[in-house]
């Protein structure tokens, strides 16, 4: 057996069916043939009444496809997609957040600088502090990481 000969010689392909390819009478012969003057006509209104592509192609005898494409080329007016979208979630609004200064600081209030101390909009995160420590949990988890060293005696093996 050659390299240019199929390996599956003696197998014959299945008889082709037609149950996927548009009648010629419902407009898939040429080009010129699909699209007619009353074809045309009957585009535009049913463009015009909102239809879908889907539903404008099958009172035509014509694919979804070929309804775009034709009127694309005649120029007609893009229409928002039929595909139904989720509703916008709502916003959020943001509760207003105290403004910390140096001078609102205590024990009990979280010291963690937010901003450039340059800039007006500069404050302290001001939220309750973790026991014994400076910062808020969530500050606390930031400002203090591990070395990733277990213990000196690791580091002599």
């Amino acid at each position: 057996m050659s390299d240019k000969q199929p390996k599956n010689k003696g197998a014959q392909l299945p008889p082709s069916t037609d149950a996927g390819k548009v009648p010629a009478s419902a407009g898939g012969g040429e080009q010129g043939a699909m699209w007619n003057d009353e074809k045309i006509a009957r585009l535009k209104k049913l463009w015009s009444e909102g239809l879908t592509t889907g539903e404008i192609g099958k009172r035509l005898g014509v694919s979804k496809n070929a309804v775009v494409g034709k009127a694309h080329r005649l120029g007609l007016k893009g229409r928002p997609s039929p595909i139904k979208r989720q509703p916008n979630k709502p916003v959020e609004v943001k509760k207003e957040t105290r403004v910390f200064t140096l001078t609102d600081l205590s024990a009990q209030t979280c010291r963690w600088p937010i901003g450039d101390p340059k800039h007006e909009d500069f404050r302290f995160c001001g939220k309750p502090v973790a026991a014994g420590k400076p910062y808020c949990g969530e500050h606390c988890s930031v400002a203090y990481v591990g070395s990733g060293k277990s213990s000196r005696s690791e580091d002599a093996a």
